[in-house]
C-alpha cells in the first residue's frame, strides 16, 4: 500500500530526468492523469497516455483502446520533454503538501514560482490547474506540487 501516490509520480519523474529517459510509467488513476495534463498544457511534458499490458506472441504489448483509469491495472505512461541539445526542461519537481501537512493558499497568496519561470500545481474546487490559472479564475485551493 502506497501512503502518496502523488509524491511516488513526482519521484518517477524527477528520477527518470536525472537519467534522461524518454518516457517514465506508473500506475494510474484520476489524479495523476489531471496532473499530467496540467504539465502537458504548461509544456513541462510532451504527452501522456493511459494504457494496460496485454500479453501475446510475441511479448506484452502496451494497449491505450477501451481502457479506463478504474482498471486495477491501467498504467500512465509520461514522455518526457528534453530541448533541443539535449537540456532538461524539468529542473526541480517538489512536493509540497504532504499528507501529515496540508498546505492551502487562496488566490492572492499565490505568488509566482521562481519570478514566473516555474508553476505550482493546486487541486481546486474547479479541478488541478496551475497557479497563472488560478490567479486568473480567482480560485486558491490545496498546493500540491511546484516545478521549474
Amino acid at each position: 500500500m502506497m501512503t502518496d501516490p502523488l509524491a511516488d509520480m513526482l519521484t518517477r519523474i524527477r528520477n527518470a530526468v536525472r537519467i534522461e529517459k524518454p518516457a517514465v510509467e506508473m500506475p494510474a488513476s484520476g489524479l495523476k492523469a489531471k496532473l499530467a495534463q496540467v504539465l502537458k498544457d504548461e509544456g513541462y511534458v510532451l504527452d501522456f497516455s493511459v494504457g494496460k499490458y496485454e500479453a501475446g506472441e510475441g511479448g506484452d504489448t502496451f494497449v491505450t483502446d477501451g481502457v479506463s483509469l478504474a482498471d486495477a491495472k491501467a498504467v500512465l505512461r509520461v514522455f518526457l520533454k528534453y530541448g533541443p541539445e539535449g537540456e532538461r526542461v524539468i529542473r526541480h519537481i517538489e512536493r509540497i503538501s504532504k499528507p501529515g501537512c496540508r498546505r492551502y493558499a487562496g488566490y492572492k497568496d499565490l505568488r509566482p514560482v521562481l519570478d514566473g519561470l516555474g508553476i505550482a500545481v493546486l487541486s481546486t474546487s474547479r479541478g488541478l490547474m496551475s497557479d497563472r490559472k488560478a490567479r486568473s479564475e480567482r480560485v486558491g485551493g490545496e498546493v500540491l506540487c511546484t516545478i521549474w
